[in-house]
């Protein structure tokens, strides 16, 4: 069980250098922005294009398929999952309010427990009575004429036994779906191809008018950075920690439910106790380095010079939002 190698979401990938990298990362943000922000009031064929998008940026950019295969994999399956269920679900509109009591409770209860007999009828002719004949040609004139569907418009798209698909439902569940893969894959694939020190950086660069304000812009930057440093060292105590349980070869079925608790408690307890320590090791070093404020000593983590290419990514940005505005709505 390798996580960092199996799973890496979240993580940098130094090796190899793809056309991605080296990219401004304030460029990068912006296109992450604009993937997170395009799909709000977005139709379901733009959702659909953005999750196509995704897909091609990630062969293009010549990243390696051990890296992103299982976390696509994962993900379109994720996706998936959440579509079918979402689409068989009811939508709503069909549900009929029913009271739970009877509308005319009083006379209902004031009913007597016999059904009387019906009175005799009149053995004389009745001339204002119509005869039944008259009264179905009445009824015939009455009723309304069936008008053919103007339209191939139908408001259920597949119904099967108790499987039943419409349009509302249906539109749901492309959004939700598409929703959920653009907001984890985005973000991943914005992670894999830029650095810690980068992602800092940039949003150090573009956080600067807030300083204005009297904000801690150097303060944010620097707490993003080791957040960002202390995610694969969470994973690696945590898979240390299931190798080491491994390896003992416990039989989980003869422990039973409670010492099976048990073990999992101090193996959260043990993991929590790695991770406090591994904190207080950064912060003893950063203490030994003298970094006992970030506005004091001040540590330039990467040189930001837009390039020739990083105007042509932020030029088919612009297109991008043109699109969104004039199809994508």
């Amino acid at each position: 069980m390798d996580l960092l190698r199996s799973l890496p979401i979240g993580l940098y990938l130094e090796q190899p250098i793809t056309w991605m990298h080296r990219l401004d990362p304030r460029v990068k943000i912006a296109w992450l922005m604009s993937f997170l922000a395009a799909p709000i009031l977005a139709t379901a064929e733009w959702r659909l294009a953005i999750v196509v998008v995704l897909i091609l940026l990630t062969v293009v950019a010549q990243i390696p398929m051990r890296v992103w295969r299982q976390q696509m994999g994962w993900l379109l399956a994720l996706a998936l999952y959440v579509f079918s269920l979402v689409a068989i679900a009811p939508d709503g509109l069909s549900v009929e309010p029913r009271p739970r009591l009877p509308e005319n409770e009083l006379a209902f209860v004031q009913q007597p427990a016999t059904i009387p007999e019906p009175a005799p009828q009149k053995p004389w002719f009745n001339p204002f009575q119509p005869t039944p004949k008259a009264q179905e040609e009445f009824a015939k004139s009455q009723r309304r004429p069936e008008l053919k569907q103007p339209t191939d418009y139908r408001y259920v798209v597949f119904q099967r036994g108790p499987i039943r698909v419409t349009r509302r439902s249906l539109d749901l569940a492309i959004r939700v779906s598409t929703l959920l893969f653009t907001l984890i894959y985005s973000t991943n694939l914005f992670l894999l191809t830029t650095a810690p020190e980068e992602v800092t950086a940039g949003l150090e660069d573009l956080m600067r008018p807030l300083r204005r304000f009297n904000l801690p812009v150097t303060e944010v930057a620097l707490t993003l950075t080791l957040s960002l440093r202390f995610i694969p060292l969470v994973l690696e105590e945590f898979q240390n920690l299931v190798r080491s349980v491994r390896t003992r070869a416990i039989n989980w079925k003869k422990l039973g439910f409670k010492r099976t608790a048990q073990v999992c408690l101090s193996v959260a307890e043990r993991l929590l106790q790695n991770l406090l320590l591994r904190a207080e090791q950064m912060a003893n070093a950063m203490k030994v380095r003298g970094f006992t404020s970030p506005n004091q000593h001040r540590v330039q983590w990467h040189h930001l010079v837009l390039k020739r290419f990083d105007w042509v990514a932020l030029v088919l940005l612009g297109g991008f939002w043109v699109a969104r505005l004039a199809i994508g709505g």
